[in-house]
């Protein structure tokens, strides 16, 4: 997961790597490439977790969620960030308790991979 200070929110919490999907490229394609600037790490495979809208009554801004597997480490990190650390997911839950995670993609991604009946490695 990454830190990240949110200035609309003027608050810090621990996000999924993420960000735009460029033109002519596949969201998958923005995945990979998001994960490896913000992480330094690329994933050998990522599998689609989930798609939706979070504010589909004001935003037409539609959210492709992926999870990468297996990172093999391939340089530093070229986005900033204040921080990068492996959460395990039996963590997340406190996390979000504890209102560090609160971010819309990252809580619907992270919930969606707890309730997956053992789908998720964590």
């Amino acid at each position: 997961m990454v830190r990240r200070h949110r200035f609309i929110a003027d608050g810090w919490g621990w996000e999924l790597p993420g960000g735009l999907v460029d033109e002519d490229e596949e969201p998958s394609e923005a995945a990979l490439r998001e994960v490896e600037d913000t992480t330094g790490y690329r994933p050998e495979r990522l599998e689609h977790l989930i798609t939706f809208r979070p504010l589909a009554e004001t935003v037409d801004c539609q959210q492709v969620v992926f999870v990468s597997r297996q990172p093999e480490r391939i340089g530093e990190a070229t986005a900033a960030s204040a921080g990068i650390e492996w959460v395990p997911l039996a963590s997340v839950p406190g996390f979000i308790d504890a209102g560090q995670i609160w971010q819309a993609v990252t809580l619907v991604a992270l919930l969606r991979l707890l309730t997956m009946d053992g789908q998720a490695a964590g």
